[in-house]
């Protein structure tokens, strides 16, 4: 006995490092996920801005080559000097240009791009050399030899081929562009699946938690030593609390997550609220399971008294009688969201969504059940029709399941009245 409990106080056991190889898993996970979300969202970001600059300045390249050429065919064509304007301000543009086409670009391109970047640098000054030479014909009389050339096919071809490898340049920047948008998109889509694994992990740690609190409390009905038995509750304890701790940090980090899905969504801000609220009625379930007493289990008019303190004032009254009750483990969480989700329909639709409204909660022990009766008076008339079916009424009814009793509901013109019975057995 005694050897086994040595071995018991002496380290973790494997269940121990396991639910800690869990949670540890999943905070990385998670922070990884996040992490690469934030990067593939900042990449899409530089290359939307690096795509604007490239096509920007693509369009800046095929438009001195125009401006030239018509600036040359204009001299040509009257012999006023006027004409030479556009060619003169081209001949000077078209080589910054190509500098800052390809500082915007970088060393790091593939193969086609920097094929594509060379060719449009040298078709850029082959051209304007050519339209030189012939503003140079012009100037020195020989209009006869100019017009012999403008008449080739070469300069046409050289400014088809310019154009055609723009084009292509432009569209495997876009193409570039979209490449980063749909990694930016699967990276945003993995934060949904991330959300299900931490829940995996919550339950998890759950159940490992309380195998760990059946083995202390094992260890310390078999204990013969006092020494020995002290020592055992003290790390019981101290295992609870650091679940305890764990537990709510794994709320925190779905609850974030929740909100960060929702960002940047408007359409779908009231349905991450909802949630989030739910999850803080699973947080305060849990807060008031977690007591002084080693017997897992919460009094009803505390954990009552909780979810109505956020709305009670003057103007919500409210009267709460019953029993002392100690409510089983089992109970509490399914319970609290129950009383939470009533709470929240009183206030948005019930008697206290006016000044003035009523609100009774009594229950009563018969036998071994817990009989609760919530009942509303509004201060003024409401519809006696029951509404909608939603998320709220399969939450309640899924809850009356867990619980093992019923939840009956009654429509009135003074407000809603529910009669709730559960046993208080496990």
């Amino acid at each position: 006995m005694a050897l086994r409990f040595s071995r018991w106080r002496r380290g973790p056991g494997f269940s121990t490092l396991l639910l800690l190889g869990f949670v540890a898993a999943a905070l990385i996970g998670g922070v990884t996920v996040v992490w690469q979300t934030v990067r593939a969202e900042r990449q899409q970001r530089e290359q939307a801005t690096r795509t604007n600059a490239v096509l920007m300045a693509l369009r800046d390249i095929s438009r001195t080559a125009v401006n030239g050429e018509t600036g040359q065919r204009g001299y040509l064509i009257t012999l006023d000097r006027r004409y030479l304007a556009p060619y003169l301000v081209a001949r000077e543009q078209y080589r910054g240009n190509l500098a800052r086409l390809r500082k915007l670009m970088g060393p790091e391109l593939t193969p086609r791009q920097r094929a594509l970047l060379g060719e449009i640098e040298t078709l850029s000054t082959d051209r304007f050399a050519e339209l030189g030479e012939s503003v140079t014909l012009i100037r020195g009389g020989d209009l006869l030899e100019a017009r012999r050339r403008l008449l080739t096919d070469e300069g046409q071809d050289m400014m088809e081929r310019l154009r055609l490898a723009v084009a292509e340049l432009e569209q495997l920047e876009l193409g570039a562009f979209e490449a980063a948008r749909e990694r930016a998109v699967a990276a945003e889509a993995r934060i949904l699946p991330l959300l299900a694994v931490l829940l995996v992990v919550i339950l998890a740690t759950l159940g490992l938690g309380l195998v760990q609190v059946i083995r202390a409390a094992d260890a310390e009905a078999r204990a013969e030593n006092a020494e020995e038995l002290r020592r055992a509750r003290d790390q019981a304890d101290l295992l609870a609390s650091e679940l305890n701790h764990r537990v709510k940090n794994l709320f925190a980090v779905v609850l974030a997550i929740v909100k960060m899905t929702g960002r940047g969504q408007p359409e779908a801000r009231p349905t991450v609220d909802r949630i989030a609220q739910r999850i803080h009625a699973l947080l305060t379930a849990h807060d008031v399971s977690q007591g002084t007493s080693a017997r897992r289990s919460a009094a009803l008019h505390e954990l009552v008294a909780t979810a109505l303190q956020p709305y009670r004032s003057e103007d919500h009254a409210c009267t709460v009688e019953g029993p002392p009750v100690e409510l089983p483990e089992h109970a509490i969480v399914p319970l609290g969201l129950v009383l939470h989700e009533l709470t929240t329909n009183a206030v948005k639709y019930g008697a206290w969504a006016e000044p003035g409204g009523e609100l009774t909660v009594r229950w009563e022990l018969t036998g071994g059940r817990l009989r609760l009766d919530w009942s509303e008076r509004a201060a003024a008339p409401v519809p006696a029709t029951q509404g909608g079916r939603g998320f709220g009424s399969a939450l309640i009814d899924s809850s009356s399941r867990q619980l093992g009793g019923t939840i009956e509901r009654t429509f009135t013109t003074a407000g809603i009245v529910v009669r709730i019975e559960i046993p208080l057995s496990a």
